[in-house]
C-alpha cells in the first residue's frame, strides 16, 4: 500500500504547473490564431473587415474554450518548462509558433 502512495506522489510531481500551462496555452492560441486571422481580415475590402473581425472573434472564442483543457493537459503531461515558458513569454504569432520548431 505504501508503494502505491509513493507512486501517486511521484506521478503528481512529474506534471507541469497547471496555471503556467494554461497561461501558455491561452497566449499561444491567441497569438497563433490572430497571426493568420489578421491576414484574412486585411485581405477583405474595407467595408467587410469589421464583420470578418467579429466572425473571427466568435470563432476564436469557441475554438479556445473547446480546446484549452486538452492543451493544458498535454502541457502538464509533457512537463517541459522550456516550451511552457516560451509559450508564456511569446509576444507575436511568429514567436509563439517558433516555440515548437
Amino acid at each position: 500500500m505504501r508503494h502505491a502512495i509513493v507512486w501517486l506522489v511521484l506521478l503528481g510531481a512529474c506534471k507541469g504547473d497547471a496555471v503556467q500551462c494554461e497561461k501558455g496555452c491561452r497566449n499561444y492560441a491567441a497569438l497563433a490564431y490572430w497571426k493568420n486571422a489578421e491576414v484574412d481580415i486585411a485581405s477583405k475590402p474595407p467595408a467587410e473587415r469589421e464583420a470578418r473581425r467579429k466572425m473571427h472573434v466568435s470563432k476564436f472564442t469557441s475554438e479556445l474554450e473547446g480546446g484549452i483543457d486538452v492543451c493544458v493537459s498535454q502541457c502538464q503531461s509533457a512537463n517541459n518548462p522550456d516550451d511552457m515558458n516560451c509559450m508564456v513569454k511569446a509576444k507575436t504569432g511568429d514567436q509563439a509558433v517558433a516555440c515548437f520548431k
